[in-house]
Formats: structure tokens, C-alpha cells, sequence
């Protein structure tokens, strides 16, 4: 993933003035590469390379016979070099180089040949290799990052060197391995990757298929419409021509022993269009039911065929399509005059690489092929406590899409969004739609490809700023004053399609000290066939002879918690608030008290918790060693939304790999290959439990750890008749939100210095009423 450069442009329809060229400048030095919005970079408060000798005490001699860490009065001391920040995502080059290094270690070519490529992620170092870089290596330095020892730290002169991971699948043995690589940067900047890193370690994992790969799915589709047999049911139907047909290659999820991780499968949905001369035809409004398919996606061919019932395609619905115009069915709007959004002095967020300053705010930017979006070192600068950590890393690791129909084939649908296909490899690119509006940073991400090249989506991450209506205000009914600001937040984002379905996935950051984790759905839905005159008790009939079945989505947010913690530190814990009602009595005469009650959540096991509207539950993260001003500890809380549980009997299959979806929360004490709930391989994955079940039953002490949150929210969706032909945007998510984190003194009747606005925290021209009143 990386930066783009002069990409802050305004809505491709409501366009605004073009940006002056010195609003996104970029500096030559890697090290002073910072966007600044308004200003010139040579005036940037933020020191440069030049500024690193006085920081840095180097160390006269470094051991050589580790090439890992070495540890000196408690700071290890990093051998190797490195000029990119730890937590930078992978480069094309650098995805190259790993590429590269991995088929080279091939045993033979007909190995090298049959490796393919399925994800090629960043090592992320340890969290005390990030500090010090953080620390010491890239502005803006923050040595306090570090825990100080006797006689102050020894600061080494070098990090050690990247790493990148990579899931291969060997198309010939049906095997899956993992592979460590090292970079360099005389490997990274090599052109062509034609220099090779070097192989830290390989192993087959036994038993497991990856996720399906864009390439795989084409070729799928291909054979399925070659299929004879195929061609001569879609006959049936009236259907020749194959260009209509769409074969969509759902995985097949594990039902039984016949869909184990032995074999490689698909279960195709078809789906047919009436236009061959119309591209951006909804496909999906016409289901092809009764014919099942079963494809081994490891040598493309297939394996199962079989017309089971013939049921009519569904006649061609004049709404049936989402493109604009009258002649798809629809009218265009001609009432709705443009709306622009301007900042004329430029926006107020700081970038430099992947890191971002907005307001008091600063974080990473980052991004993986399976999980998308990821925020890493979250923190606040606070006036006089200076910066203080919230957490250390944000993303959706999982979502899982159950549908309640039991008629075939609706019953095997319950996609594992992340962990069969990945959220990142489905992104789209941003820069020809208004996805956002108004001056945009926009980041690419690079990923590899099915057969090992490397794929670019530019414009990949939405970074902006909006206005958020009104962040507080008062009025003084005896002279008539009133006192309002404006908020504002920070968004970042991006947006996926898997098949049918979008989802954007958006983090906000608000100025009163708030986050705010935001799914938004839409797209189109999955659909069924109807015989004439039949309705179906698990769907609504949206359109003759179509039917929408009933589905839940849901989604697993993990967010590694550092609530006033340096990384790596333990001094977080986790406690769930309760109101209760006071029992009738002479504490309660008036029968109107309630009260909220605390419970400590002392381990893994005791904190598998659900969300409860009727208590207004919410769960605290605190640190146990820091305090405010009245004496209580500091935190940050989880504000649930909406959310629900699976409608699911306990048995239920899909529940064999998703027992996450049992409970809204988990907590567990950090663990570095602790990341995927339902494991890293679920795609026709047999093992019950597997994953977050799994880990929790260790049941590890979370009275005083470095706390893991594992938030799991989902929408239930009956649909209606308006989700049709295109279902208008849901939204679900929830909120982390300071509790008692900060001072907030209004001395002198001022807002909390928290809520000031502009990165240097003056006033924002909000008028007062009387002003506005009076001109």
C-alpha cells in the first residue's frame, strides 16, 4: 500500500475549486515526506533527519553473533538496517522480492510452477520494535514511548530488517505452506525483484484450503458455462447464449465429510442477464434455480452436475436495474442542485507516508489483503500529559453472512467474507466515483496476484475530513446568549464488493476524544426463484417469480487495546457496567432510583459477554496505574449499537466454524498469532471451535493485561421491497469513547480544551447567537 501523491481533489460531480499546488507538497527526504495542508513543509514544526543525531546515543559495538535482538538493560538491541517504518505496509517491490525468493526455493520446476500465490502480508514486528521506532527512528520522535532503566536506555543504531509472509498453494499436491521471508532495502529498491530476500522458514499446513482467488473464479466460471451438460439445462430454459450466464463460485463451506479440506470446492450459483448489449445489467434479478454444480477448483473440472427441478427464470423486471437513465427502467432526479464542499485553506490532517495528524489525533495507516483497513498506534496528544495511547491496533478480522432459508441451495450460503475470499483483495478503487466528498488523501494498496505478479489498487483508502453538525451547545434562557461549536471528524475508509454485496468499512475520529467503527451496506441481493403463484415462508417476493431470502451479516472487530499503555505494557483491564434498577425500600421510597454497577471481568472465560439494551451495558477498558483528577482510573469505553445474535439452532453447521458468533464480546490477553477468530483457514474447515472458541478456553487472567477486545455486531435482513433493485445503505457499528480519560476543567466556563478545534487547538468563528441575530 502506499501514499499517492497530489490526490486531495475534490467530488468528481460536485467539483470545487481547484487545489493550489501548495496545499499537498511532498519533500524529497523520506524522512520529511509530510503533506501539510496550508503550509509550507520547510516550516513544519516536525524535525527532520538532521535532527536524529542528537536523539540517538549510538552503541560503540554491536554483537554479532545474534541476528535477531539483543537485550541490553531491558531495550534489545537491532542489528540490520531499515529506512521504512516497521508497520509500512508492503511495497510493489517488496512484494516482488518475496514473490521471487519463494519460487526460487522451489525443489524442482514443476514446483516453482505450480505455486500460487494466495496473500503476501507484512510481518508486523513486536510492539517494542515499534515503539522504538517511534521512539527514535521517525518523526514525530516520541522517546517516551520507551520504558526508562537504570541509567537511561541504549538506544541501538539500527531495526531490524523487514519480513513478509506468504500463503502458497501448490496447484499440483493440493497443499498449502507458509513461508517467512526477510527483506532488504537493496532487495526492496531493486527494479523487477530479480535480487532475492532470504527464506527465514517454510511449513505445509496440513488439512486447510486457503481463500478462493479473482483468477480461480474466472476460470471456474469458464468451465462451468463449457460444461456440456451445463449448456444443455440452460437450454432448457430458453438460454444459449453463454455471455449471459453468471456463474458466482461460492465456497463451499463445510456441511460434511464430502466438503473436506481434501479436496478443493466450489458450489456455483448461476445467475443470468436478458441484454448481451448491456454490461451493467443486475444479473442477479434473474436466479437460475435446480441445477447444482460442484467444481474442483484444483484441477478446474467438474465434479458433481445435476438438474434437479426446472424452475422458470423470473421474467424480466422493468426495475431490475441500478444504471441511470429511463431507458433501464428508472427516471434520473432533475430537482437536486449541486452541493460542494470547499475548504479554500486546504484540509487540517498532516500525512507523512502512512502517518497521519489530525486535531490531537495521530495514528498508521494500513492495509492487508484479508482484513483491508488497518489502524495502528492510535493515541492523543493531551496539553501537558502529551501523548497518550488509546490502542495499538484496529480492523475487521471476519464477517460472516448466514442465510435462513433451509431449501437448497440458500441453506450452504454463509460466506466467510474475510477468511475465504479477503475483504482487501475484493477493494475497489475510489478515484471515478464520490465514494467521499470533498479534498481527499487517497492511498493505493498492492497485493499479488493468483500466479505471484503484483496488482495495484490506486486510490485504495479514503482519508477526509467532514462536518458533523454540532459538537455542543448551550443557550442562556435569562439573556438570551447561546454557545455552539461545530464537529468535526476524520474519516478513513474504504469500500469492497464480495459478489452480490458491498461493504464500507469507515473508522471516525471525532474532536471530543471519541472513535466511532462504521460498517455501511448496500449493493444487491442474493436471490431466489419462485415457481408461478409460490411464495416462500423464509423470504419476501420482491418482484414476480423473485423472492429475497431472509440473511444476517455480521462482523468481528479486533481491537488491540493500549489504554494509556506503552507497547507491550500489561495495565489494562476490562470491566462491564450494568444499570440496575434500586430495590423498593427506604433507599428507593419514590421507586424511581437506578444506579450503575461495575463488575470486574477477571478472565477469558467470565468475559464472554452479550450486548443487553434493558441495562444499557457497555464495557470499560481502564488502566490499572493511571488515574485523573478525581481519582478514578482512566478509560476508554465500548458503546454498543444495534446488534443481534445468529437465529440459528446450535448445531447449526455453519456454527462448527463460527462459534465467535455465540457472544457480542470476547476478551483475551494479547497473543501475537492470536488474529483471525475462526482461525486463518476456515474455507471448508472441519474443526469445531477453532479460533477465538478455542484460544479463550485458556482462560488467562485479564485482571491486569494487555487487553484484546473482540467485538462481534451484525444486522438482521429481512428485506423489502425497497431494497430492490439496489439496497440502500444499512449502517451498524458502534463507539469507543473516553471514559474518564480526560481532565475535562471549564475553567472560566470554557469548553474542555479538548473540544477546541484546528490542530493547534484555537477557537473555532462559531458566532453567538446574538451575533448571528444581530449581524
Amino acid at each position: 500500500m502506499a501514499a499517492t501523491q497530489e490526490k486531495a481533489t475534490p467530488c468528481c460531480l460536485d467539483a470545487a475549486p481547484a487545489k493550489s499546488s501548495a496545499l499537498l507538497r511532498k519533500a524529497s527526504d523520506p524522512m520529511r515526506d509530510w503533506t501539510v495542508s496550508g503550509s509550507d513543509p520547510s516550516e513544519d514544526p516536525i524535525r527532520n533527519r538532521a535532527a536524529v543525531p542528537t536523539l540517538i546515543r549510538p552503541i560503540e559495538t554491536l554483537p554479532a553473533a545474534s541476528t535477531n535482538t539483543t537485550a541490553t538493560k531491558g531495550i534489545p538491541v537491532m542489528l540490520r538496517a531499515q529506512t521504512s517504518h516497521p508497520l509500512e505496509p508492503l511495497s510493489a517491490a517488496e512484494i516482488s522480492v518475496a514473490v521471487a525468493t519463494v519460487r526460487a526455493a522451489g525443489a524442482t520446476p514443476e514446483v516453482r510452477d505450480s505455486m500460487r500465490f494466495v496473500e503476501v502480508a507484512l510481518v508486523e514486528p513486536d510492539k517494542h520494535v515499534v515503539a522504538l521506532a517511534d521512539a527514535y527512528f521517525f518523526p514525530p520522535f516520541q522517546p517516551s514511548l520507551l520504558p526508562r532503566t537504570k541509567g537511561g536506555p541504549v538506544i541501538p543504531s539500527k531495526l531490524p530488517p523487514r519480513q513478509a509472509r506468504l500463503v502458497v498453494y501448490n496447484k499440483n499436491s493440493n497443499e498449502t505452506s507458509v513461508w517467512i521471508v526477510e527483506l532488504s532495502e537493496v532487495h526492496a529498491a531493486t527494479r523487477g525483484g530479480h535480487h532475492r530476500g532470504k527464506v527465514i522458514s517454510s511449513k505445509v499446513v496440513p488439512d486447510v484450503q486457503p481463500p478462493m482467488d479473482a483468477m480461480e473464479y474466472a476460470e471456474c466460471e469458464a468451465v462451468v458455462k463449457d460444461f456440456p451438460p451445463f449448456r444443455e439445462a440452460m437450454k432448457k430454459r430458453g438460454i444459449e447464449d453463454m455471455d449471459l450466464v453468471m456463474v458466482d463460485p461460492w465456497c463451499a463451506g463445510y456441511h460434511s465429510e464430502a466438503d473436506a479440506p481434501s479436496r478443493r470446492l466450489a458450489k456455483p450459483l448461476i445467475f443470468c442477464r436478458t441484454e448481451s448489449d448491456c454490461p451493467m445489467e443486475n444479473g442477479y434479478a434473474r436466479p437460475v434455480e435446480g441445477i447444482h454444480v460442484l467444481v474442483d477448483m484444483q484441477n478446474m473440472v467438474v465434479l458433481e452436475f445435476e438438474d434437479r427441478k426446472l424452475v422458470p427464470l423470473p421474467p424480466a423486471d422493468p426495475l431490475r436495474n441500478y444504471t441511470p437513465g429511463e431507458t433501464r427502467g428508472g427516471v434520473d432526479r432533475s430537482d437536486v442542485k449541486p452541493l460542494q464542499i470547499i475548504q479554500p485553506e486546504g484540509t487540517s490532517f498532516r500525512v507523512n507516508g502512512h502517518f497521519v495528524e489530525w486535531q490531537k489525533w495521530n495514528f498508521r495507516i494500513g492495509f492487508t489483503s484479508k482484513e483491508g483497513l488497518v489502524i495502528y498506534s492510535v493515541a492523543y496528544i493531551d496539553g501537558s500529559r502529551g501523548r497518550r495511547p488509546v490502542a495499538h491496533r484496529l480492523s475487521f478480522v471476519e464477517m460472516v453472512v448466514p442465510y435462513g432459508d433451509p431449501n437448497d441451495p440458500h441453506y450452504r450460503k454463509n460466506a466467510f467474507d474475510a477468511g475465504e475470499d479477503g475483504l482487501g483483495k475484493n477493494a475497489h478503487s475510489l478515484k471515478k466515483g464520490c465514494d467521499c466528498l470533498g479534498y481527499i488523501k487517497y492511498f493505493d494498496a498492492h497485493f499479488t496476484n493468483f500466479t505471484g505478479g503484483v496488482e495495484t489498487i490506486e486510490n485504495c483508502v479514503c482519508l477526509h475530513e467532514e462536518d458533523h453538525g454540532i459538537l455542543w451547545k448551550h443557550q442562556d434562557w435569562r439573556t438570551g446568549l447561546a454557545e455552539v461549536r461545530r464537529s468535526r471528524r476524520l474519516t478513513v475508509s474504504f469500500i469492497c464488493t464480495v459478489a452480490n454485496y458491498e461493504y464500507g468499512f469507515y473508522w471516525h475520529f471525532y474532536q471530543d476524544g471519541h472513535i466511532e467503527a462504521e460498517v455501511k451496506l448496500t449493493g444487491i441481493l442474493s436471490l431466489g426463484a419462485l415457481q408461478p403463484g409460490e411464495t416462500r415462508k423464509y423470504g419476501t417476493t420482491i418482484a414476480p417469480g423473485l423472492y429475497a431470502p431472509v440473511h444476517q451479516h455480521f462482523f468481528v472487530a479486533r481491537m488491540d487495546m493500549a489504554v494509556d499503555s506503552k507497547p507491550g505494557e500489561t495495565f489494562n483491564q476490562v470491566v462491564e457496567v450494568n444499570v440496575k434498577v434500586e430495590e423498593p425500600g427506604k433507599n428507593n421510597v419514590h421507586n424511581n432510583a437506578f444506579y450503575a454497577e461495575e463488575k470486574l471481568l477477571k478472565s477469558e472465560l467470565q468475559a464472554m459477554r452479550d450486548c443487553n439494551p434493558l441495562s444499557a451495558r457497555h464495557w470499560i477498558v481502564r488502566n490499572t496505574r493511571n488515574v485523573n483528577r478525581t481519582g478514578q482510573l482512566t478509560g476508554y469505553k465500548l458503546v454498543p449499537g444495534s446488534n443481534c445474535l445468529p437465529l440459528a439452532g446450535s448445531e447449526a453447521k455453519f456454527l462448527r466454524r463460527a462459534a465467535f458468533l455465540k457472544h457480542n464480546l470476547w476478551v483475551t490477553s494479547y497473543a501475537r498469532d492470536e488474529v483471525y477468530p475462526g482461525g486463518e483457514f476456515p474455507n471448508q474447515n472441519p474443526r469445531i471451535g477453532e479460533g477465538l472458541a478455542t484460544w479463550v478456553k485458556k482462560n488467562r487472567s485479564l485482571e491486569e493485561a494487555d487487553i484484546v477486545l473482540w467485538y462481534v455486531f451484525g444486522v438482521t435482513h429481512i428485506p423489502r421491497l425497497e431494497d430492490w433493485p439496489v439496497m440502500p445503505v444499512e449502517r451498524i457499528g458502534f463507539t469507543l469513547m473516553p471514559h474518564g480519560f480526560f481532565n475535562c476543567s471549564t475553567g472560566g466556563g470554557r469548553p474542555p480544551e479538548y473540544m477546541r478545534f484546528g490542530p493547534q487547538g484555537q477557537w473555532d468563528d462559531c458566532k453567538t447567537y446574538s451575533e448571528w441575530t444581530t449581524g
